[in-house]
């Protein structure tokens, strides 16, 4: 095995331009093994030398691919955790260690119980310390890095301000493990595991950047869109305590490694021309000329050859030019994305595939609308039940219903006490953050199963082509769900056998901050991929965003009109959502609802398409096509 340092990155490339190593992976997955690689080297080296490899380890979802792997490795390659030190990054404060957003639970359970690591081994922060002994807590916490020998590997996360660990914007350099105070933004962030952002701790306990300095060697990782501007920040912007990753610049062994959505604004895959000579090709060219149009404000026809010589676009003119021509071809390529029919005038069978109850309707419910109009057999398949997603107030607003219901009519009165006596007392006494018993999940789950039926009825679908998957993978009553497994692939790849679809669509929208449309879309490529492998032809599949982020202009390939009588059509459907409107449980960053987004996202990609000299629509829905490479 090679040591750490020298394992080669065989599937990631250094992004140039950067202060400090920045290497982007194709996919989350490649970038996941070759941590835990890097980590494994490390512990196998000091194994040999009978010595404790010392790891400082976050939590969140950017490292849960990693500790798969090493879990994986443990179990299947025998790597030998007996002898490796833990020290976990940090912790909220006010946290009993069994609760389950608790930083120990959730190391726990994610890769220390499943690799026989020795109890006296793991030293996590305790949330629960009484405040007059948090200090003397964590003076004992950093005298147990200096028995261990100091930090070999420190794998760290990043916040959307660039805090690491708790360590919030405008840290001292020199600071040690502490209680600190949340920044609003990371509260808001953290507002999804704990049903609410009123149900987030004020504070934390924190390895402090004078602690981080210390390790040997720091990995940053870093996965999706919504992490993309804070790593160009990190990575090409000043050292500023605005920042407090951007310090990592002046450690002597520090590595940045993003996956392709979270390096998407570095420089290098941005404007790769700006830092020299590049391979032109279609797909760059056609990024660089309308990125051109941005900088000049002009519309693609508009170009001159003065404007390329203006912006450092010389080797592009010089082989692909004149400035007429290769504008020309461009503007042709966004002309063929246009297009009224996107699965044909014949009749064909269509599916598509919404990771929530409402994505269908928000994300394309106007090519729903149109699918529709042309006369498809247009099915749709929920593939959760959503119901984490539901107020309490909405669960015991239901459950009172059912139980007046029957009072009313004498129906059930047994069942009605059994409502009252389970569901509507659960809701009465849950804890902030606290699971929902299985009943208010299901109370929760047909609230959204309701909502979607008639958002989908609204577009024109049929109910008996409604397919709700409930997949396995989501039942888990929180926020953290589980991998992916066998019995989800099954459950999808059955619904196509059934239907042997055409086309399906599939939620592309990766920066998901709860993760569920890239574990859906894991899981339909998988399904795909085996149907094609037993049938020898897949369907075609098209990708679609959501409430998130919408494709940028060079990478659309699909783009559907809507009048503005499809756009209040798809408004009344996403209506039909009632436990999301006015204000959603998880919201994300965007003070918006729903509506509004994919109202403003619709006509934004269409004022784009007009900004650039095509024709004026009132609204478009963008799509791109898979590649066949699972993510």
């Amino acid at each position: 095995m090679p040591a750490a340092s020298s394992l080669p990155l065989t599937k990631a490339r250094r992004a140039g331009g950067t202060h400090l190593p920045t290497y982007v992976f194709e996919t989350s997955d490649d970038l996941a093994r070759h941590v835990a690689q890097l980590v494994a080297g490390v512990i196998r080296e000091r194994n040999a030398l009978g010595q404790h490899a010392v790891l400082g380890l976050p939590t969140g979802s950017s490292p849960t691919g990693v500790y798969r792997e090493l879990v994986r490795m443990h179990q299947e390659e025998g790597l030998d955790f007996s002898h490796v030190v833990i020290f976990a990054l940090n912790e909220l404060y006010g946290m009993s260690p069994e609760q389950h957003q608790s930083h120990r639970r959730w190391l726990r359970e994610q890769l220390l119980d499943q690799v026989g690591l020795p109890p006296a081994n793991v030293h996590i922060l305790d949330g629960s310390t009484p405040l007059a002994q948090v200090e003397a807590h964590c003076r004992e916490f950093e005298t147990q890095i200096e028995r261990a020998g100091g930090i070999d590997v420190l794998l760290l996360g990043i916040g959307r301000n660039g805090h690491i660990g708790s360590n919030e914007p405008f840290p001292g350099m020199s600071g040690r493990t502490r209680l600190c105070t949340l920044d609003p933004d990371t509260r808001r962030a953290l507002a999804s595991d704990f049903f609410g952002e009123w149900n987030v701790p004020l504070q934390a306990l924190t390895m402090g950047m004078g602690t981080i300095f210390e390790a040997r060697k720091i990995v940053l990782l870093a996965l999706g869109e919504h992490k993309a501007k804070i790593i160009r920040e990190l990575a090409e912007g000043p050292v500023s305590p605005r920042v407090p990753a951007s310090y990592l610049q002046e450690h002597s062994d520090a590595t940045v490694l993003v996956d392709t959505a979270a390096g998407s604004l570095l420089t290098s895959s941005q404007t790769p021309w700006a830092l020299g000579s590049v391979e032109w090709n279609d797909t760059l060219i056609k990024r660089a000329i309308l990125w051109l149009c941005q900088q000049t404000g002009k519309a693609l026809l508009k170009l001159t050859d003065e404007d390329f010589r203006a912006h450092n676009l010389h080797q592009l003119l010089r082989h692909h030019g004149p400035a007429q021509r290769v504008s020309h071809q461009v503007f042709q390529q966004l002309m063929g994305t246009i297009e009224y029919h996107p699965a044909g005038k014949e009749r064909k069978r269509v599916i598509c595939f919404s990771p929530h109850p409402d994505d269908d309707v928000i994300s394309m419910g106007g090519t729903l609308i149109r699918l529709v109009e042309d006369g498809h057999e247009v099915h749709i398949a929920y593939m959760t039940s959503g119901n984490i997603a539901v107020f309490d107030h909405d669960a015991a607003r239901i459950a009172d219903l059912v139980t007046e219901y029957n009072r009313m009519f004498g129906i059930d009165q047994e069942r009605s006490k059994l409502v009252e006596g389970t569901v509507l007392e659960a809701l009465g006494r849950k804890s902030p953050g606290q699971p929902d018993i299985e009943a208010v999940q299901k109370i929760k789950g047909l609230i959204r199963w309701g909502e979607a039926k008639a958002g989908a009825i609204k577009v024109g679908c049929q109910e008996e082509h409604l397919h709700f998957l409930d997949l396995p993978f989501y039942r888990t009553g929180t926020i953290a769900k589980n991998p992916i497994s066998g019995d989800d692939v099954t459950i999808i790849r059955e619904l196509l056998e059934r239907v042997q679809p055409d086309q399906v669509y599939v939620a592309g929208d990766l920066s998901d901050p709860h993760g569920t449309h890239r574990v859906c879309a894991q899981a339909i490529f998988r399904a795909l991929l085996e149907f094609e492998a037993q049938h020898g032809q897949r369907a075609e599949a098209l990708l679609y965003r959501g409430a998130w982020q919408e494709y940028e202009l060079h990478e659309i390939e699909i783009a559907v009109p809507l009048s503005p009588g499809d756009i209040l059509k798809k408004r009344k459907a996403i209506f039909m959502h009632q436990s999301q409107k006015d204000e959603a449980l998880f919201p994300g960053s965007d003070p918006r609802e729903f509506w509004q987004r994919a109202e403003d996202r619709n006509r934004g990609t269409a004022e784009q398409y007009n900004q650039v000299g095509l024709p004026e629509y009132f609204a478009l829905e963008a799509f791109v096509r898979w590649n066949g490479v699972p993510i």
